[in-house]
């Protein structure tokens, strides 16, 4: 069978968030860069893709899907549900409700933080420190909640890992990249909670892939 193509740039977090997900459910795939800067994402093979003209974008045979976290999703179903505990309801219903954590608390608290200190200067500007200071606030209420849950298991859903620890992966690795990196030390078990992730195989990968080159 022919490996799933993604179809992204590894230095987007959207993309590298999948990458997580397909290394560590042990996939067959392969990275086609697309070309932000001469429009590669709006152009109608792309668009056929993904109709939003973002990345990524995954195909799979004749069947192709956007969105990370759907894509995520469906790496570990067709190669290893394990992650998403399918067949055990209450193992499945935790791993469901961190996934939620994931994308609406703790990712949607980075964002803001990793555009202002890594993307606005790419393009030009000048970081925003109000927003920064803002969104750190936020997020380090969500560390709270974190640090508490990982008092009493290994992981996010349970004494397992899952695809709910993995999907934090690489927007993690991009705090990592800020001067912000130090707000996890006010948090031991997050800390080691990440230190757990950071050997694994999988993330390994993916913080090679996201190094930029010298």
């Amino acid at each position: 069978m022919a490996p799933m193509t993604l179809y992204g740039a590894t230095l987007s977090w959207n993309v590298t968030r999948c990458v997580a997900a397909l290394e560590e459910a042990g996939a067959e795939y392969e990275i086609v860069p697309i070309n932000f800067g001469t429009g590669e994402h709006k152009s109608p093979e792309h668009l056929a893709r993904n109709p939003f003209g973002q990345v990524p974008a995954l195909q799979d045979g004749d069947l192709y899907l956007f969105e990370s976290r759907a894509i995520c999703k469906y790496a570990c179903r067709k190669n290893k549900p394990e992650l998403l505990k399918v067949g055990d309801l209450k193992e499945s219903a935790m791993v469901d409700v961190w996934l939620e954590v994931e994308a609406n608390q703790y990712t949607s608290a980075l964002n803001p933080i990793l555009f202002e200190c890594l993307i606005r200067p790419i393009l030009g500007g000048t970081t925003d420190q109000k927003v920064v200071e803002e969104n750190l606030e936020k997020l380090k209420k969500v560390l709270e909640v974190y640090e508490a849950r990982l008092t009493k298991c290994k992981y996010l859903a349970g004494d397992f890992i899952s695809l709910a620890d993995l999907n934090h992966v690489s927007v993690t690795l991009c705090l990592f990249a800020t001067p912000h990196a130090s707000v996890f030390d006010a948090y031991p078990h997050v800390k080691a909670w990440w230190a757990g992730l950071m050997a694994r195989p999988s993330v390994q990968k993916v913080a090679a892939l996201m190094k930029p080159s010298a």
